[in-house]
């Protein structure tokens, strides 16, 4: 038993200045998560326990980025590591949440907004601190469940935190993410597949309009010995090695699915990994450049 009287699902959010932080912690909060946002990376072992008796519901917290990526960062990172397996060895689900995106994605959005950098300062350029920031937080990037908003909507983002927050803590999440190596590879891929080699829909006149989620293209590869041969290897692959990286010990594992454009093989093979897979993890999949294309 924990020392607050119960076990809470606590789900610490963390990761780059603009990569939208702000946008899970509303989210969360508009999906019945306590919420408590810019949290020293000090203050998180006393946290807890404060407020934990009197909340009914899960535990959101933002970590405050200037805390875990200031000049003694490695001091803090190892700080906030052993207060996570602190509260985690005390009884609580604890699991992490971090948001990236690409440099240049992250100075524009700087730009656009002029608000100044959190860890700013006049002697260097934006783009020098965002690539320090980046490099202060590898250590936690390592330890967490990482979404990539370079190409995310504010909707899509939201959606993308849903699905993290509804996954069962304590349990190993699995993401098959699809996508398009023309719009570039997303970022915090544990594993990559190319499936370019494929034979490819999009030259069927009849198919370039759909989609591997619809019956004409699955049908297609599902008759392609090659694609069925992928899929075999891949999710053999996984079969065998998801126990070992379920040991190192972490709680997920993001396995990218690449063809060119991100709307047909890719897709399509992601779909049969995750049916493949579906008794090994609890299994996620992500479109991304379908979703997209057609934003819900």
């Amino acid at each position: 038993m924990s020392p607050v009287g119960r076990t809470l699902d606590i789900l610490l959010i963390t990761g780059q200045s603009g990569a939208g932080k702000s946008i899970a912690l509303r989210t969360l909060e508009d999906s019945g998560y306590y919420c408590v946002d810019n949290i020293p990376a000090s203050l998180l072992a006393e946290l807890v326990p404060r407020i934990g008796p009197s909340i009914a519901a899960p535990l959101a917290i933002s970590v405050d980025t200037r805390s875990v990526g200031g000049p003694t960062s490695g001091s803090d990172i190892a700080a906030l590591t052993a207060q996570i397996d602190h509260l985690r060895h005390s009884g609580h689900a604890v699991r992490v949440l971090f948001l990236e995106a690409r440099p240049e994605v992250l100075a524009r959005r700087f730009s656009e907004t002029r608000r100044p950098h959190p860890l700013g300062d006049p002697a260097r350029t934006l783009s020098e601190t965002i690539a320090l920031e980046r490099s202060l937080l590898d250590g936690i990037a390592s330890q967490a469940h990482r979404i990539d908003s370079s190409d995310a909507t504010a909707p899509q983002l939201a959606r993308w935190v849903r699905d993290f927050a509804g996954s069962a803590p304590g349990h190993f999440n699995l993401l098959f993410q699809s996508f398009g190596f023309k719009n570039g590879a997303p970022l915090g891929m544990d594993l990559v597949f190319d499936v370019r080699c494929l034979p490819n829909p999009h030259y069927d006149d009849a198919l370039r309009p759909l989609t591997g989620r619809d019956a004409g293209v699955a049908g297609f590869l599902a008759a392609t010995p090659e694609a069925q041969a992928m899929r075999h290897d891949i999710a053999g692959f996984l079969a065998t090695w998801l126990p070992r990286y379920r040991d190192e010990p972490r709680s997920y594992l993001t396995v990218g699915v690449g063809c060119t454009g991100g709307r047909h093989r890719s897709v399509w093979l992601a779909e049969r990994l995750a049916e493949d897979c579906a008794s090994l993890a609890a299994v996620q999949i992500r479109h991304r450049d379908i979703e997209r294309d057609n934003p819900k």
